[in-house]
């Protein structure tokens, strides 16, 4: 059923349709603080696995190695920029899905204020990314 103005939704400005709106924003907020979380856990554990076994290679026996040198760090570069991919995705996401929640037929029950107030959430997403870019960068530079 289509509204007579042709819009996608009908939007009416009343308390519960703007504490729905709200429960929205923070839903979308939580999904990020997931996804940074699980994105901190890939690029720690990518870090990890290169660093550990970069040491434990130098205490190994020469005729006892079976991988290939580069192999443990391949593998730690492989997960840090899943989670470093995974992150900018959605962060991307999020951005897209908060800008449509505040224009168009949403923007009469979205919050409104003087200045755009940043989510906290969405602060910590870019930092992590930063993090995540720079172990990425000591990995495979192997400093």
């Amino acid at each position: 059923m289509s509204t007579p103005s042709g819009a996608r939704f009908d939007v009416q400005p009343s308390v519960s349709n703007h504490f729905s709106w709200i429960n929205t924003q923070l839903s979308m907020q939580r999904t990020l603080m997931s996804a940074t979380r699980t994105a901190v856990s890939l690029i720690g554990f990518g870090f990890t696995v290169s660093q550990f076994f970069e040491r434990l290679r130098s205490s190994v026996p020469e005729n006892l190695r079976v991988m290939r040198p580069e192999g443990p760090r391949d593998f730690g570069l492989a997960l840090i920029a899943a989670g470093v991919a995974s992150l900018i995705i959605f962060t991307w996401q999020y951005r897209v899905a908060d800008a449509e929640m505040r224009s168009g037929e949403f923007a009469a029950i979205a919050v409104r204020r003087p200045h755009r107030m940043v989510a906290p959430v969405y602060i910590v997403a870019v930092v992590v990314t930063v993090i995540g870019i720079a172990a990425f960068v000591t990995v495979y530079m192997r400093l």
